[in-house]
């Protein structure tokens, strides 16, 4: 299967799907980071690869004009918003046969349409809670895999920095394993 990972600069999920077998590529504004595996990264705009021939894409937009987190500030950036609406619906309606979406709680429900399932990471090994929407095209839910105790909301109270933003972003292992498990063979 040709999968293209959108909008992910950390490698956790292309590197899932890299295991399993598949071809698969990482795209983002960003280099990809060097702590993980040497997989295939396009660094650049999706908009420009997203005819290439691909099975499957799982999009990982930027949240930050459209989480539901940062309401406070909507009413000073509706062009970026706009912006960022625009930019899900080029990803939803990409001209690939298998589509997963991913973004937090965000406005993505009510100005484009309800996600297909909310997971938590707690449902995939990793004790912690984060709500993470999941808009789907010809793919099932995500069937939990491994059910955890500890409901901390770690990844919310990390600490202030530079890099904050990237830790809160990160797609965990447990999630990105599930995603090429039972993605892979949709």
């Amino acid at each position: 299967m040709r999968v293209l990972i959108a909008c992910e600069f950390s490698g956790v999920v292309r590197d899932a799907f890299l295991r399993r077998g598949h071809y698969a590529m990482s795209c983002d504004l960003l280099h990809s980071e060097s702590n993980y595996t040497d997989g295939e990264h396009y660094k650049g705009d999706v908009r420009n690869i997203l005819g290439g021939g691909w099975d499957l894409l799982i999009a990982h937009p930027p949240c930050t004009h459209l989480a539901v987190s940062g309401a406070r500030w909507f009413k000073e950036k509706q062009a970026e918003q706009l912006a960022a609406l625009e930019f899900v619906r080029t990803l939803l309606g990409a001209p690939i046969e298998r589509i997963a979406l991913e973004n937090p709680i965000s406005i993505i429900s009510s100005k484009i349409r309800k996600p297909d399932q909310i997971i938590q990471p707690w449902q995939f090994g990793h004790g912690e809670t984060k709500a993470t929407c999941l808009w789907l095209k010809n793919l099932p839910p995500l069937k939990p895999t491994k059910i955890v105790e500890g409901r901390q909301p770690r990844v919310h109270h990390a600490s202030p920095g530079p890099d904050r933003w990237k830790e809160r972003s990160r797609t965990l292992p447990g999630i990105a394993a599930a995603m090429a498990d039972q993605w892979g063979n949709a």
